[in-house]
């Protein structure tokens, strides 16, 4: 009987979906693996670099491009901005500097409870007023 020589299985990683395309758990890319997820040639994300302001990748030690997750997800916006919605370079600038204002307003945070009753904070303010008077006893 012959042994069959079984091929190691990839180890299994997590990745997100940004419309087709799966961006896999990475902290950085490259800008190789940057363009063969986005599927444009790497001369073309260079020269988004120097339309789209937002699109500043860091650099590593050896001056190579790193790419984080939200520099590919912005590239996947630029992209379909111009190749499946069909913007002109200056129009998709455009529209994302208007998406850029709009998200720059001041956003209302959450509050899990409403705000205490009037009621409530006299109570904390006796309180806290019968402690300080005990604690000022004891010098």
């Amino acid at each position: 009987m012959a042994l069959k020589k079984l091929k190691p299985q990839p180890a299994v990683k997590s990745a997100r979906r940004t419309g087709e395309v799966v961006i896999p758990d990475k902290l950085y890319f490259r800008i190789g693996e940057v363009a063969e997820l986005c599927g444009v040639p790497t001369y073309v994300l260079r020269f988004w670099e120097t339309e789209f302001p937002h699109l500043r990748p860091g650099k590593s030690g050896t001056g190579q491009r790193t790419y984080r997750r939200r520099d590919v997800e912005a590239i996947l916006h630029v992209r379909s901005l111009l190749y499946d919605r069909g913007f002109t370079i200056a129009g998709a600038r455009q529209l994302l500097r208007g998406e850029a204002r709009a998200t720059r307003g001041q956003n209302v945070l959450p509050f899990a409870e409403p705000a205490p009753e009037r009621e409530t904070l006299r109570k904390v303010k006796v309180e806290l007023q019968d402690i300080l008077g005990l604690l000022s006893a004891r010098r």
